[in-house]
């Protein structure tokens, strides 16, 4: 643990240090294709919203943009070979958050924050406070009188260990101080599954996943995690507003690059990006796929980052969480 809370201190040291690293000359970037990695395998949010972007990306800045798929071990292996990229700006990837729970949990072959470059968060999912029909709660604070009157009885399912669903329901557990048990399973398609069939009682899904069950009917929405209401479930109360103020975490999907990353290149990406989902036909897009945009500055999302850190090492030291 001691070794872990270290670790969190020395990535949030790594990201606030100016990066001494050398970097390439980038006054004409690009000068040859692109290379953009997603470190998730085809067909999931990431793939899908890199090739949404991908021919207006190859326009913005003139040159071929190339997609290439590393999935496997939640992120970790894209990032580590993200991480190896040259720092000239002709090679950045697509990540989500759990790059940073990932480091935190588990030793892993790249540090997210000295060896990475933000360059730019794209957008938000907020994740859904959702129950089984049958549970007899309709809000944040019906399900945390009925979880403190059967302590250890209710269970919320998670894609697995440390996923943002995860440290969502932790961070509930925290907060409503409740004892609820966590059944972590393998891919957030299973634990849907298991908790519309009444298997489980609630789940802090994804929304981009969760969404659609919500609108049928086959699970009950309750709240959303996000610091504020989500455009695409403006009715449903955050859990902040439902009696536990300050609770505030969603899934994000960024853009980074290696250590060093010329500074020149990183603002012209960064650019692109923002002009990108600034067009009301992505930002729509985007909308329906669950998500919603940011965008900004790499300092500003330099600085998030620095805060995630924080937030998610606290969650994963206050409920000892392990990888089993």
């Amino acid at each position: 643990m001691k070794r872990r809370a270290l670790m969190g201190t020395t990535l949030a040291l790594g990201l606030a240090a100016p990066n001494l690293a050398p970097t390439a000359s980038a006054q004409d970037f690009p000068t040859r294709p692109v290379r953009l990695l997603v470190t998730w395998p085809p067909g999931g949010t990431t793939d899908i919203l890199a090739r949404q972007f991908q021919p207006r990306l190859a326009a913005a800045l003139g040159q071929p943009v190339i997609v290439e798929n590393r999935g496997g071990a939640s992120g970790a292996i894209g990032a580590a070979e993200m991480a190896r990229m040259n720092p000239d700006g002709h090679g950045f990837g697509m990540v989500t958050s759990t790059v940073i729970s990932a480091a935190l949990l588990t030793r892993q072959p790249y540090d997210p924050i000295r060896d990475l470059t933000p360059i730019i968060n794209l957008a938000r999912v907020a994740n859904i406070l959702a129950v089984h029909p049958s549970l007899p709660v309709h809000s944040v604070q019906d399900l945390i009188a009925l979880a403190k009157a059967r302590p250890g009885a209710l269970t919320f399912g998670s894609p697995g260990i440390g996923s943002a669903v995860h440290i969502s329901g932790e961070m509930f557990k925290l907060a409503a101080g409740v004892d609820m048990v966590h059944a972590p399973y393998r891919g957030g398609g299973p634990a849907l599954a298991d908790l519309v069939s009444g298997h489980i009682q609630l789940m802090f899904g994804n929304a981009s996943s969760t969404l659609p069950f919500v609108r049928d009917g086959s699970l009950r929405g309750i709240a959303v995690t996000s610091a504020e209401r989500a455009a695409y479930l403006p009715n449903l109360p955050t859990v902040a507003e439902s009696g536990l103020p300050g609770f505030a975490i969603d899934e994000w999907y960024a853009v980074l690059g290696p250590a060093g990353m010329a500074p020149r290149a990183v603002e012209r990406v960064n650019a692109a990006f923002n002009a990108i989902i600034a067009e009301p036909a992505e930002r729509a897009r985007i909308l329906e796929m669950g998500a919603e945009v940011v965008g900004g500055t790499a300092a500003e999302f330099s600085s998030f980052m620095l805060a995630e850190v924080e937030k998610i090492g606290r969650v994963i030291r206050d409920a000892r969480i392990r990888m089993e």
